[in-house]
């Protein structure tokens, strides 16, 4: 048995608010709609991953989502434009990842980090 692919799931009452900040923001595409449950993807190749944390490190809060970007500087100038507060960071961590932290429309808090 293998896990093909963990996707996690967030209860919503506005639907297209994550379009906004999950398509417009990071560039995800939808890889399903069905209405009522929209998917977004990046990269289907990414491999399924979970992680359990008891601290976000650096004294931060547990993110309820991770999300590794390519190019973390336009990732960030996009958040700015768009008045979206930034609560932790940019910061360079000593365990290799440049990130920041936001929340979504949703107020799920999102790491968004590059590895170095």
């Amino acid at each position: 048995m293998t896990v093909k692919r963990i996707v996690a799931n967030i209860a919503v009452s506005d639907i297209e608010a994550a379009k906004a900040f999950y398509h417009g923001i990071l560039g995800m595409d939808v890889v399903m709609d069905h209405g009522w449950i929209v998917t977004y993807s990046a990269d289907a190749s990414a491999g399924p991953r979970v992680s359990f944390a008891t601290e976000g490190g650096s004294g931060t809060a547990v993110p309820d989502l991770s999300i590794e970007v390519d190019n973390l500087d336009e990732v960030y100038q996009r958040v700015i434009r768009e008045g979206i507060a930034v609560e932790y960071g940019p910061a360079s961590e000593p365990w290799g990842v440049r990130r920041f932290y936001v929340r979504d429309p949703f107020g799920r808090l999102v790491n968004i980090l590059r590895h170095a």
